[in-house]
């Protein structure tokens, strides 16, 4: 709440009646008193919590709520608010107690860490209730008092009329002092009125009494004595309001100063010569401890407003995390240590200002939620993804593991290697089924092909008869002399490489090695000529469908369909470089493999495009 409660020290409990003995120096008296007379909030919760810092702490939040449930049925809200805070803190800390005790129990019945979330709490929501019932009831108690003060008023206003009568029955020889009595007590009576009224109305009272008491002729030995009474009390009362300057609790020492204030004021008047020395005095005590007291709460309130300012922070770095962004398992989990870094950040810092201090904790938890809540449903979508995955690649097995036993080499061949690719374009499965049933897939695969290498071994000897054939082929490419014309060497280059595009099958495992070879030794004559690998492939094409005839369509319809297939590679390779990590140097290195297949595809798919153009050119000449 941010109302103004009064402090213990009201300035209408000061309206000390002046006996008659004091009157003569009733009327010089000032008790000029500047010290403000309200004291903030902060004051009262840090007097308050003071006290009940020394009880005990409920058990549990149940307890808290009986104990909320209490003081809302009560009738002492206003005493109560430091306590109030005090539960609400201890509320909120077991709270979160127990949400740890159910993520490590959630975590103990094997639940994954990051997809726990708290269960929904009733307690919370009663005990919202019960601090909004206490807060209604603590302003329509405010609200009575208000109220009160103002009749309190009216009253005094009353009371100095009358008084004011009785100066005037006094100036004309008639003093009524059973009535000027009666007035003092019922004015004493008055605990409270309005504060912005509370000074001006005690000022007027003690004028007024004053002037009544200037116009009584008391005895001037017992006035003297009296002043030499006052002043004794009144130089203890500086004293010890000098030597609280001294004390190390600045909230103790300034509710000690506010007892002193009242006794000062409580004591009478001093020799008119002395009354401003004393005042002065025990004024430059005051102004002391309450600059302490000032300066205390200043600072307080600056460090809270550093720690509102470092928690709105930490609020800012959760709630612009680009959640879209994070869509692998690296990115979540680089991204989770970082809010648990803030998490433990935050719970370094003190409290925020208490106006402030719950709705930048909601403000925290709700970015810590929303994070979390977006983190659990990325996990879920994954772990569906990865089923769905599961069950394709355990049908490709199925598929695997019912052609291992054909005998239809060249169908059956063609058909696992379709798997194959298949395979590699399925995403990835939960990582405790990925290796069983990889080689669930790979031991049907190869289970084939070895019954298929056996029922062929006699095409190895016709192998070996090709492969010694190719080698001569590429020794001879790279023996072509340079002395000899262009189109010399281009023709023998031709001869050559027809000569290997009729030369069988070589053993499979040397087939990437020599085409490397070849296509080097080739590449070498082509680069030394300058002649671009594409054009070659056009102008070799060029003269080759220049022959025509009724093969130009059927060609042109292949190249179509390998121009689709190609496209269709090129987005299948487009789609799975979305998908795969470059976290480690083995996923960087195939990514750039690849990369490379790619942007080889578009290059032989250019040139088909082109070999299309031509055939249709002529195509059109015919």
């Amino acid at each position: 709440m941010s109302e103004t409660l009064k402090p213990d020290i009201k300035l209408n409990e000061l309206n000390t009646p002046i006996t008659p003995e004091q009157a003569d120096n009733a009327a010089t008296t000032q008790l000029s008193y500047e010290q403000p007379v309200e004291e903030t909030t902060e004051n009262i919760s840090t007097s308050n919590e003071e006290s009940e810092n020394k009880g005990s702490k409920p058990a549990s939040r149940q307890e808290i709520i009986e104990r909320l449930q209490q003081i809302a049925e009560g009738d002492d809200i206003l005493n109560c608010k430091a306590e109030i805070e005090a539960l609400k803190v201890h509320f909120y800390k077991l709270r979160i107690n127990e949400i740890e005790a159910e993520r490590k129990s959630f975590v103990e019945e094997g639940g994954e860490e990051t997809l726990f979330m708290p269960q929904p709490d009733a307690l919370e929501e009663q005990f919202k209730g019960l601090m909004s019932n206490i807060k209604e009831k603590r302003n329509e108690w405010l609200k009575v008092q208000e109220e009160r003060r103002q009749a309190n008023y009216q009253t005094q206003l009353a009371l100095l009329e009358e008084l004011q009568e009785l100066i005037e029955k006094a100036e004309q020889g008639n003093p009524d002092v059973t009535a000027f009595r009666t007035i003092q007590n019922r004015w004493k009576e008055i605990k409270d009125v309005p504060q912005a009224s509370a000074n001006n109305m005690w000022h007027q009272y003690q004028q007024r009494v004053e002037q009544f008491y200037d116009m009584l002729k008391l005895n001037h030995e017992f006035r003297e004595y009296d002043f030499k009474k006052n002043l004794e009390i009144k130089t203890r009362i500086c004293e010890q309001a000098e030597a609280l300057a001294n004390e190390e609790d600045v909230i103790s020492s300034f509710r000690k100063l506010q007892q002193l204030h009242d006794e000062f004021r409580e004591t009478g008047p001093v020799a008119q010569e002395l009354r401003e020395e004393i005042w002065n005095r025990f004024r430059s005590a005051s102004t002391v401890i309450n600059k302490r007291h000032q300066d205390h709460f200043e600072e307080k309130k600056r460090r809270e407003n550093e720690n509102l300012e470092q928690k709105i922070t930490l609020c800012e770095e959760i709630e612009n995390m680009d959640l879209v962004a994070l869509n692998t398992y690296q990115a979540w989990n680089n991204a989770t240590q970082q809010v648990l870094d803030i998490q433990a950040r935050w719970k370094q810092i003190g409290f925020a200002p208490q106006k402030s201090n719950l709705k930048i904790f909601e403000r925290f938890r709700q970015a810590c939620d929303q994070f979390f809540s977006s983190k659990s449903d990325f996990f879920k979508q994954v772990k569906q993804s990865l089923g769905e995955n599961l069950e394709k690649k355990r049908a490709l097995c199925e598929k695997a593991e019912s052609l291992k036993d054909s005998e239809n080499w060249k169908e059956t061949a063609d058909i696992l290697t379709q798997l194959q690719k298949e395979w590699k374009e399925i995403g990835a499965v939960p990582q405790k089924h990925s290796e069983a049933l990889w080689k669930r897939f790979v031991s049907a695969c190869d289970e084939f092909f070895e019954r298929r290498n056996k029922a062929t071994s006699s095409q190895r000897s016709v192998e070996q008869e090709n492969l010694k054939k190719k080698k001569e082929i590429i020794a001879s490419i790279k023996s072509i002399e340079d002395s000899l014309s262009e189109n010399e060497q281009i023709k023998v280059l031709n001869t050559l490489t027809s000569e290997w595009n009729n030369t069988g099958h070589v053993p499979f495992k040397e087939k990437d090695k020599l085409y490397k070879e070849y296509r080097n030794a080739i590449n070498t004559i082509y680069e030394r000529l300058h002649v671009n690998a594409n054009e070659r492939k056009l102008a070799n094409f060029r003269n080759n469908i220049a022959k025509g005839g009724n093969s130009l369509t059927k060609e042109r319809d292949k190249l179509i369909r390998q121009y689709e297939n190609m496209k269709a590679e090129i987005a299948t390779y487009e789609n799975n470089l979305g998908f795969l990590s470059t976290s480690n140097k083995k996923g960087e290195s195939l990514l750039d493999v690849m990369r490379q297949k790619m942007e080889k595809l578009k290059i032989d798919a250019q040139v088909i495009l082109k070999k299309i153009h031509l055939i249709e050119e002529e195509i059109e000449k015919e």
